[in-house]
């Protein structure tokens, strides 16, 4: 009786273990975004020329060829000697065309700019597979301007008005309305801030600074434009205090308010994600709709790991307001 006990737990034990380990994300990313092509997802992350893989059941990931096999050809101008280890991508389908948004910076400089490159295929097999850049969409300019041309996310609106939502520091998270083509600022103009945290105001223009925001990912979801944003700071192991708010609003262009009904502009957000006992910090995150479910993608830094940041997925789901939680 103890014997067949002893073996029904270890097969309980075992189940456990299968079903934790089937739902492991083992690949080690920062600023994740996925799309799915066919029956094939493809994940984009920062890295030399952005690192990509692919997967069928969002738990096994296959390594991909680089978008970049060489640094755009205007990345230097941007960020002097710049490596090719390009930043936070966005991908998206439109007009038959994949567009893939991406960041050249210098670390804790707004040197930066976002760029844009297209393909008509993701899958590096098919003969038709072939990035084709654009160049530079954004900039930002020390002493010229108190924002960062980084960390890109394209949405479009109820009229089918294409937005670039950016931003990272300084003062604030922007967005700036594009022309149909998806490959310029349209004209005339059209700015925003979309979120925003206190800074110190002695500190210098050229300074990031203490208001410590970024990466604003736009979801349309019950009839609202949700705000994912990452607060406090990544990058750093152990030492990470990433975690990810939300707010929300009826236009794409703000404001959007938390759950408490503060604005995103007066540093008001809900957390959705935060650091516990199993991660130092967790941010950077993108959200998507596949097959019928909602999902949050984000990079985690993970303790039992040394703060290695790891890849998760997690479904979303929603409260009778219509507010998100894991």
């Amino acid at each position: 009786m103890k014997s067949s006990k002893k073996i029904q737990n270890l097969f309980l034990s075992l189940v456990v273990l299968i079903g934790y380990s089937s739902l492991a994300q083992d690949i080690s990313v920062h600023d994740p975004v996925m799309i799915k092509q066919k029956d094939t997802y493809y994940l984009y992350c920062t890295g030399r020329g952005i690192s990509v893989f692919s997967s069928k059941d969002l738990k096994n990931w296959n390594k991909e060829p680089a978008v970049f096999k060489e640094k755009p050809v205007w990345a230097d101008s941007v960020a002097a000697d710049f490596k090719n280890h390009i930043w936070a991508p966005d991908i998206s389908f439109h007009n038959n065309t994949y567009y893939l948004y991406y960041s050249v910076s210098a670390f804790a400089k707004n040197t930066s700019a976002i760029g844009v490159t297209t393909n008509t295929t993701l899958d590096p097999k098919d003969p038709a597979y072939k990035w084709v850049d654009h160049g530079i969409v954004i900039q930002s300019v020390p002493n010229r301007d108190l924002w960062n041309a980084i960390d890109p996310n394209l949405t479009f609106d109820e009229n089918n008005t294409p937005w670039l939502a950016f931003g990272s520091f300084w003062e604030g998270l922007k967005m700036v309305k594009l022309n149909p083509d998806l490959l310029s600022i349209a004209q005339p103009q059209e700015w925003h801030t979309i979120a925003k945290r206190k800074r110190t105001f002695e500190l210098a223009d050229a300074n990031p600074g203490d208001a410590a925001l970024e990466a604003p990912f736009i979801f349309k979801k019950n009839g609202y434009y949700y705000q994912f944003l990452s607060w406090d700071f990544c990058c750093q192991g152990e030492k990470s205090t990433y975690k990810v708010v939300v707010g929300r609003s009826n236009k794409v262009t703000g404001p959007y308010l938390d759950k408490d009904g503060k604005s995103l502009n007066e540093g008001g957000g809900t957390i959705l994600l935060q650091p516990n006992e199993n991660w130092y910090g967790a941010g950077h995150n993108s959200a998507y709709t596949f097959d019928g479910k909602d999902y949050i993608i984000f990079h985690a830094y993970e303790k039992k790991n040394n703060g290695k940041p790891k890849l998760e997925i997690k479904e979303l789901k929603w409260d009778a307001d219509f507010w998100p939680s894991l």
